[in-house]
């Protein structure tokens, strides 16, 4: 079972209350049985030096020299306990006995039971020696003493619970109004729209916890509303980027089935509609990847890999789409043995770089791919001479769909997710992908893969 805040809070503070009520209770206890205890002793020595000093005087025992006769009473009595005189109201026997007086040389207190009207009474007596031969020993009743603390021990055991209860109250309210802008801020939260993804908590002027929390909170909305918007954007551009070719294939099916047609015809219209379909698959195993990426899924899996080997095979693979956008491929690869790479992995980067550079590069122009190890790390750069990445687009070169001019990368055939891919394997590797314009003219990548 599980307590609301407000009442954990509730029976925290209760239970250090009851806590701190019980010590302070015994304390207050002790102290005053302590501090009764002391009276008693003190009035019992002003007495006794009272009482020795008038019967050094010789004077006689009178019930005026033992002043309160039932609460307060004195005997002298013999070295040998015998009864010399006493207080009225006290029977023969004597106090103390016989043991309690030998050696008795400096005034001592004693705890006992005496008989007065008939009554046992514990009382406090305090004996002192008069001379070689009598000692007197003067004592009070403790019954006062007992009755003031079972008065105290009472008022404890039904003040103590009454005060407890009533923190508890106090302490409820107190949490509840504590809690009341943490409830105030969930009913917001709770009002907040999928609709709007800019709306914001509002935050206390306390500047204290609370207010921290809903500068969090507008913190995780703000990445949240980011996030979500990325989502949307990246949906409505993957269903654009399947639109185009998804109309394709069907307006070519259409027209093959539409009328009568040649071998040649059909044949051209099974080769679109291939090519188109190639366009699809290509397509949903980037957004795969993607897909895998964004849940940290990207499985690399390294074995040893000769670089140069395959960065000459994905040129070759490049040459054709490079003679169509009449441009050459250069490369300048400073990788000597095999190094341990994810295969498959490796050549989707160095085939997205190569086919986004080519894309994007003039007539006539190189595309440079330059490959080399650097504190056990390989590097890859790959540059074109086009007109290089707008200022605005660089921040967000890896971003899905991203294009730094859209209608010319779809009529180039793009679809925005070549880089993607590149810096989402390259992170898979534990690297990094870096966009960048040269300085004299053009695009550049540079992709780190760390070596182990």
């Amino acid at each position: 079972m599980h307590l609301p805040i407000r009442a954990r809070l509730t029976f925290a503070f209760t239970a250090m209350m009851a806590v701190v009520l019980a010590a302070a209770g015994v304390f207050l206890f002790l102290r005053f049985r302590s501090d009764l205890l002391q009276a008693v002793d003190a009035g019992l020595r002003s007495r006794g030096q009272t009482i020795v000093g008038e019967l050094k005087r010789s004077a006689p025992l009178t019930a005026g020299i033992l002043i309160e006769t039932d609460e307060a009473f004195a005997q002298v009595l013999g070295t040998d306990g015998a009864v010399i005189d006493s207080s009225p109201g006290l029977a023969d026997q004597p106090v103390l006995a016989a043991a309690d007086l030998e050696d008795l040389r400096e005034p001592r207190f004693f705890d006992v039971t005496v008989r007065a009207a008939n009554d046992l009474v514990p009382a406090r007596v305090l004996a002192a020696r008069i001379d070689e031969r009598s000692i007197v020993v003067v004592g009070a009743s403790l019954e006062d003493r007992r009755e003031a603390l079972a008065r105290l021990a009472r008022t404890l055991a039904l003040g103590g619970p009454v005060t407890v209860a009533l923190a508890a109250g106090v302490g409820w309210l107190v949490a509840g109004f504590a809690l009341r802008p943490v409830d105030s801020m969930r009913s917001q939260a709770a009002a907040l729209s999928a609709d709007d993804l800019t709306q914001r908590l509002p935050v206390p002027e306390t500047r204290d916890e609370l207010a921290r929390l809903a500068e969090t909170l507008n913190e995780m909305l703000g990445r949240l509303g980011a996030a979500i918007e990325r989502e949307r954007r990246f949906v409505a551009d993957a269903s654009h980027e399947l639109r185009t070719p998804l109309a394709n294939l069907k307006a070519e099916l259409e027209l093959a089935l539409g009328r009568s047609r040649t071998e040649a015809e059909l044949l051209e219209a099974l080769r679109s509609a291939g090519e188109e379909t190639d366009r699809l698959v290509r397509l949903a195993e980037d957004l795969l990847v993607l897909a895998r990426a964004g849940k940290h899924r990207l499985e690399v899996a390294r074995e040893p890999v000769h670089v140069g080997e395959l960065i000459a095979r994905e040129t070759v693979t490049f040459a054709s789409l490079a003679g169509r956008h009449r441009c050459t491929i250069h490369t300048d690869v400073l990788v000597d043995g095999p190094l341990a790479l994810d295969p498959d992995r490796f050549r989707q980067i160095v085939g997205n770089l190569l086919d986004n550079a080519i894309r994007h590069s003039p007539e006539g122009a190189q595309v440079t791919l330059g490959a080399r190890v650097d504190e056990r790390a390989l590097v890859l750069e790959v540059s074109d001479e086009g007109e290089g990445f707008p200022s605005a687009f660089l921040p967000h070169a890896f971003e899905p769909f991203a294009r730094a001019e859209a209608s010319r990368s779809r009529e180039a055939g793009g679809t925005g997710l070549g880089l993607a891919i590149v810096h989402a394997l390259a992170l898979a590797h534990g690297g990094t992908a870096i966009a960048k314009n040269r300085p004299e003219r053009g695009a550049q990548v540079v992709v780190t893969l760390p070596l182990p």
